[in-house]
């Protein structure tokens, strides 16, 4: 069995990956996670509950960006790391920058450094569509000039360069995963769908920055599973940038009509300025993906919306 060591495991990406490997039984996995107050921990305990008493997973609590805790818990013998974990979110980073770096930056150069002196060849990084920036040549491949603009795309950014340091200098396979609007079951309550199908449902008003003109590429959660998953066991190159996106774009006018469909109900609509920070339209081109990976993304929006809120009739309560 390969071990798996995944940082964020208790979040929404990380907890549906660990989730889906463990029903294989190849793998053990130990998960880290610090409990960030970003969002309600109960939320990050609610993803952990049907984990915790498997006997191939395991599960530590510290921040990773205190390298003398990462000295003292992580002491096993790993064979990939998954690095999930980070502060998310465009807009609180510019309240908070420094808070950013440290959970992202000097987390990543702990983590890569951890690898190095373990002698951990396989790295795998969750980056973001963020790095692209204000960019109006869609769909973006990786080779498309970065102009990030916000705090949290700079440190992104920066954590793809330092995985190039390492794989260059140490021979670690890195490979750099740019995730485009992830959602689906278990997805944090800030971003929008979460939180447009809350307030729709309970006929509260949404926030809605902008003329709803601005557009993203959501992809389902499923699909970014398989994504990461097939990165486990690359060995074609060293070093890769990756888009794992679904290669369709909606405006957020589009979406919140689509979520209107799906839940039945009519959204109250609180125009808001276009926020600092925010990107007019993102979109991936991946091919690369494919071609690498065998990436092929299969959830439609209609389809993962609906899954969305099964999810969230069954756990609003606790959410």
């Amino acid at each position: 069995m390969k071990h798996l060591l995944i940082t964020g495991g208790a979040g929404f990406i990380g907890s549906n990956l660990i989730k889906h490997l463990l029903t294989e039984r190849k793998f053990k996995i130990t998960c880290v996670d610090n409990f960030d107050p970003f969002y309600s921990r109960n939320i990050k305990e609610l993803n952990l509950l049907p984990l915790k008493n498997h006997p191939d997973f395991e599960l530590l609590e510290f921040d990773l960006a205190d390298e003398k805790s990462i000295k003292e818990q992580l002491r096993g013998q790993y064979d990939v790391i998954i690095h999930l974990a980070g502060k998310a979110g465009v807009r609180p980073s510019i309240e908070h920058p420094r808070a950013y770096q440290r959970a992202n930056v000097d987390a990543t150069q702990n983590l890569l450094e951890f690898a190095k002196n373990k002698g951990i060849r396989q790295f795998v990084f969750a980056s973001s569509s963020s790095v692209y920036g204000v960019n109006p040549n869609t769909p973006w491949r990786e080779d498309e000039p970065l102009m990030p603009i916000s705090p949290y795309a700079s440190t992104k950014l920066s954590c793809e360069q330092l995985g190039h340091v390492y794989s260059h200098l140490y021979g670690i396979r890195f490979l750099a995963l740019r995730f485009f609007t992830v959602y689906g079951p278990g997805q944090r309550p800030d971003l929008a769908i979460h939180k447009f199908f809350k307030s729709i449902m309970k006929e509260e008003a949404i926030p809605v920055f902008g003329d709803g003109s601005t557009s993203r590429d959501y992809t389902f959660i499923t699909d970014i599973v398989s994504g990461i998953k097939a990165c486990i066991d690359y060995e074609e190159s060293r070093y890769e940038i990756i888009n794992l996106g679904n290669h369709q774009t909606i405006t957020l006018s589009g979406l919140i009509e689509a979520i209107e469909v799906t839940c039945g109900k009519k959204a109250i609509i609180n125009r808001m300025p276009n926020q600092p920070g925010d990107v007019p339209k993102t979109y991936a081109d991946v091919s690369k993906a494919n071609r690498l990976l065998g990436y092929q993304p299969k959830t439609a929006l209609k389809e993962g919306l609906q899954k969305f809120y099964e999810w969230y009739c069954i756990n609003k309560g606790t959410l």
